[in-house]
């Protein structure tokens, strides 16, 4: 719409600059026939009144001609600022959408993520609560499936590190609160305060985002 507004003023500008330049060339005949008028008066001949009164209608047609022309050079910048606002609204909001779809595709699967690492929680466990002295035993059964679970788990996080989701390695870091949740205060016997010295539960981001806040136990100073 606004184009087309645009387009109009701009073509009737042109048409009343071509009306003006023809009104201009008339006026210079005009200027013409008054100076022979008044070189005639002073020879005694009387100037035609019509004459006159032609010369002062296309006077006041041109002025009435380069007022709207001036009106309509206002309307086409006018018009042309509201366009260029318009091109501006209209590519922010193409970025938006954009960035709303990369969004989307990245952080759709964040739901699935969460479910996932819970899995990987329980196999963790499983294979750490085996100790070294049973995976000795005779028996080949419990080493095997202490194999299994542990290359089940490498081969998840492998996965994981394929579509952007990470495991948080707070260990000796600073408490961050936009990925930690604290679940309990440590002494800290040589370790600097506010430093993360224990992780009861891992934490993850997916592509940078954090989806699972890791559960951490921080230094503080003992009290004496």
């Amino acid at each position: 719409m606004a184009v087309r507004c645009l387009k109009a003023a701009q073509k009737n500008l042109q048409y009343l600059n071509h009306l003006l330049s023809l009104a201009a060339k008339n006026n210079r005949g005009s200027l013409c026939l008054l100076s022979t008028a008044a070189y005639q008066r002073t020879t005694g001949d009387d100037q035609n009144v019509d004459e006159i009164q032609d010369e002062q209608s296309q006077s006041i047609t041109i002025r009435a001609l380069e007022v709207r022309a001036s009106k309509l050079e206002e309307q086409v910048r006018d018009l042309t600022e509201r366009y260029k606002k318009a091109l501006a609204d209209s590519d922010t909001v193409r970025r938006r959408t954009q960035k709303f779809v990369e969004d989307a595709k990245l952080f759709g699967i964040q739901s699935f993520c969460r479910d996932l690492v819970e899995v990987v929680d329980i196999l963790e466990k499983t294979t750490g609560n085996v100790l070294e002295e049973e995976l000795q035993d005779p028996n080949p059964t419990l080493r095997s499936l202490y194999e299994g679970l542990s290359l089940i788990e490498s081969k998840l996080q492998r996965v994981f590190s394929k579509h952007g989701l990470e495991k948080m390695t707070p260990i000796g870091g600073r408490y961050d609160p936009y990925d930690h949740e604290i679940v309990c205060h440590v002494a800290a016997d040589g370790a600097e305060p506010g430093t993360i010295t224990v992780v009861t539960q891992h934490g993850y981001k997916l592509h940078g985002r954090t989806i699972r806040h890791a559960l951490v136990g921080v230094a503080v100073e003992s009290q004496e």
